[in-house]
This record gives structure tokens, C-alpha cells and sequence, in this order.
């Protein structure tokens, strides 16, 4: 007997024992008076167990029969042994004429072991952490992609620098995309304000980690996680986004309330916005910041020089020089000046430092060397050629690969990859750059 049923015995036994009417009854039990009299009937014949429904462990009276269901499941071993119960459901309706629901056969094909059920799995567990004990130690880093601006400008994605232990926005950043060069501005600003924290904590983003399960070439490592590394700084990629709740929580907070700021503040670009930052993370960490549980500062000074940090925050990519003393980057062909010094570097490597504001340097040995860039074929004529063979060399190179340049007779760096953007964004802002781009840092 069910719940239901066995509440109707107690009213019931009453009405026997005349301690309760069969109207009050009805009252009780939402039945109409005819009804208590049958279970009144049913009780005296049979006592509780009378009043159990006869229909309980008895096939429905609207099943389907036997030899239908018999049919429909040879038909299915036939035609659709493979099929699932929904797609089955399907074919069955357009090429035979039977309509069933698709969760009907969904229960027939199991009974037959024509299809396994696919158990939902059980959701996982986190449970909370402490956190860490000093400023510093331990900063959540995450982009959030959003319509920041309301549509009053493009969307854009905030890089959002959370600590761990007193949950104060340490740096935001409004970039187009999650790129490199974004990352590297935003971290530079951070250790040139607060100092070298212990450890970064990100997600497993490529610019982080690199996700190929075994990579052929290269050392392990991304250009981000490269710079980190000659700073001493840790990073650490969570395995899930539960793991770095403070900054994905923080990320909600923003999207209420920074979006409302910048609208009562008439803020419609991004370079306005992160002029404006600084404001809203100091009213935000007066709010929402809490004091750490030690007072000592885990931060590190910077003792790193603005030009070693101008290499470590560039793109950095090793290059052969060629006999003639030339070498390939980002589709350019770049000719390194004779000297005394460069005489002797063919064959070897050389470092070449693209550097997020888009000037671009090269290296031995941490020294720059001079060089000039080969991209306008129409300045090179027959005479030049003969009297430079390294310059022939390096317009034999061009023109084997012609079909790879554009149509132009100058030849440029890409310019459709996302790391670009940041380097167009700076030229656009700083009017020193907007002039052609000098060989030299």
C-alpha cells in the first residue's frame, strides 16, 4: 500500500467505529460521500488490505499488445539494430506506419538488449579550500569575454588579476582578445605596481599551456609561460573552473556592476575604460577586500631594468642566419648589416625580440645587431644585384616564394593573427609609433 492508502485506513477505521461521519470524512479524504461508503464496504470485507487498489502489479489496460510489440522489435533487429530510440522512433513512423513515443521504445529496446541505458554520471564534488594566507602568494588570473559596453562599443574581454588571500582586484585590463601580447601588458603593469608574486593561477588557455598531447618540436613552453619563468614567477593551470572560483565569481560581480559604473561614468571605449580602472579597483577593494590572515607581504621587489623587462615581455624566437646573412620572420625577410662583428654568423642563431608595441630587434649573444628589412622589390635593379651578392641571394630567396606574398609590391609582416592586435592597438594610442618602424629597438 501507498502513503495515500494508508492515510484512507485511518479515516476509515473511524467512520467504522462511529467515531467520525461519512460527510466529515469526504471532507477529509476529498471524496464524495458514495466513494467512503464503497471503502467503508471494502474495509469490513477485508479489513485494511481491502482497501489496496486491485489494478496494483496488473498489466495496463492501454498497453500495447504483446504481438505488436513482437513486430515493431523484429522489425528493429531487421533494419535498425544500430539505431538509436529516438532515430529508430523515426524510421518507423516514415517506412512502416508506427507511431510510438520515442521513451516506449527506448524501454523495449533495453528489454531486448538492443541499446544500453546512458546513466547520467554523478556530478562531481568540490569542496572548499582555505585561502592563502598572504597577499601575493597566490593571484587567480581569467579573461572574461562580455558585452562590457552595452553596445555602445565592440565586445571586448576583460583580464581580470584576483589574490587569492584578501580577494582585492589587483589589475584589470580591457583587451579585444585573450592574446599573448594582452597578457603580457597586464602582467607587466602588475609587477611594475605590486611587485613578483609567488605563483599565477590560470586556466588551461593556450596562451598558458601548450594543449598538444606531444609536441614535435620547440621547448614545452609558451611565450607567456616563458616570460614567467625568467621573472621566477610559478604558473599554474587549474584542471577546471571550479578550481579558481574567486576570480570566475569575481568575473559575475564585475558583469553586474562594472558594466553599471561605466555607464553612469559615460565611458564608450576601451582605451577610456582602462584609463578609468584604477578608480573603480580601489572603490571595489574598499568594499569587497578583506584583510589577510598574515600581515607579511608575499610580493618580491622587481630589480629587473625597463629594457630587460622590454625582452622578457617580447616574443621571442630563435632564427638561422643564412650564408648571405639573411634571415625569415613572420613572412619578412630581414638582411643583417656586414660588419666586422656579423661577418662570422652564418649558419649560427640569433634571437629575434618582437616586442608588443611592434618593433622588432635581433640578437647574439644579447647583442642587437643592425639590419634592415627586404620589402620593396621595386628599389632593387640588376646593377644592385650584381654588386651585392648578398642581397641577390636574399632576391633569389623572395622570388621562390612569391606565391606565398601578396599581390603588393612591398612585402609586410601578418597581420591576421590575434597577436597582432595588441601591437595595432598600441600604434593607434602612442603617436611616437605611428611613424615608420626604425631596425633598431
Amino acid at each position: 500500500m501507498n502513503q495515500k492508502e494508508l492515510n484512507r485506513v485511518d479515516v476509515i477505521r473511524d467512520v467504522c467505529e462511529k467515531r467520525l461521519t461519512q460527510i466529515n470524512a469526504s471532507n477529509a479524504l476529498n471524496l464524495t460521500r458514495r466513494q467512503v461508503q464503497r471503502l467503508v464496504n471494502k474495509y469490513r470485507d477485508n479489513g485494511a488490505s481491502g482497501l489496496a487498489s486491485l489494478q496494483r502489479g496488473q498489466p495496463s489496460n492501454r498497453r500495447f499488445s504483446p504481438a505488436f510489440k513482437r513486430h515493431t522489435l523484429s522489425i528493429i533487429k531487421d533494419k535498425y539494430a544500430d539505431f538509436g530510440p529516438t532515430f529508430a522512433n523515426e524510421k518507423l513512423l516514415e517506412q512502416h506506419g508506427i507511431k510510438l513515443s520515442s521513451e516506449t521504445l527506448r524501454h523495449w529496446m533495453i528489454d531486448e538488449g538492443l541499446w544500453k541505458s546512458r546513466a547520467k554520471p554523478k556530478p562531481k564534488t568540490y569542496q572548499p579550500r582555505y585561502r592563502r594566507e598572504s597577499l601575493g602568494e597566490l593571484i587567480q588570473i581569467d579573461g572574461s569575454h562580455h558585452d562590457w559596453f552595452e553596445g555602445r562599443a565592440d565586445k571586448c574581454c576583460l583580464l581580470v588579476f584576483i589574490d587569492d588571500a584578501t580577494g582585492r582586484l589587483m589589475t584589470l585590463c580591457f583587451s579585444e582578445v585573450e592574446s599573448t601580447y594582452d597578457y603580457m601588458n597586464a602582467t607587466r603593469e602588475y609587477i611594475e605596481q605590486h611587485g613578483k608574486p609567488i605563483a599565477f593561477y590560470s586556466d588551461k588557455h593556450s596562451v598558458f599551456r601548450i594543449n598538444k598531447k606531444a609536441p614535435l618540436s620547440g621547448n614545452q613552453m609558451t611565450q607567456y609561460g616563458r616570460a614567467l619563468y625568467e621573472l621566477n614567477i610559478d604558473l599554474i593551470c587549474a584542471n577546471s573552473s571550479q578550481a579558481k572560483g574567486r576570480v570566475e565569481r569575481a568575473n559575475k560581480t564585475l558583469q553586474d556592476r562594472l558594466i553599471k559604473e561605466m555607464r553612469l561614468a559615460g565611458i564608450d571605449s576601451m582605451e577610456q575604460a582602462n584609463a578609468w580602472l584604477p578608480i573603480f579597483i580601489a572603490d571595489f577593494n574598499h568594499r569587497f577586500g578583506r584583510a589577510p590572515h598574515s600581515l607579511e607581504e608575499a610580493h618580491r621587489p622587481l630589480r629587473e631594468s625597463s629594457e630587460e623587462l622590454d625582452d622578457i615581455f617580447a616574443r621571442q624566437k630563435t632564427r638561422k642566419v643564412s650564408n648571405a646573412l639573411t634571415l625569415q620572420y613572420d613572412k619578412v625577410v630581414y638582411l643583417i648589416e656586414p660588419t666586422d662583428a656579423t661577418a662570422r654568423l652564418g649558419g649560427k642563431n640569433v634571437m629575434v625580440y618582437d616586442y608588443p608595441d611592434g618593433t622588432l630587434s635581433i640578437k647574439h649573444c644579447g647583442k642587437a645587431l643592425p639590419y634592415h628589412v627586404f620589402d620593396k622589390l621595386r628599389q632593387v635593379n640588376q646593377g644592385a644585384v650584381v654588386d651585392n651578392k648578398r642581397l641577390g641571394a636574399a632576391l633569389s630567396f623572395a622570388k621562390r616564394s612569391q606565391e606565398e606574398r601578396s599581390d603588393t609590391l612591398e612585402r609586410t609582416r601578418s597581420a591576421q593573427t590575434f597577436s597582432r592586435t595588441a601591437q595595432k592597438r598600441a600604434r593607434q594610442i602612442n603617436p611616437i609609433l605611428r611613424e615608420p618602424l626604425k631596425p633598431d629597438k
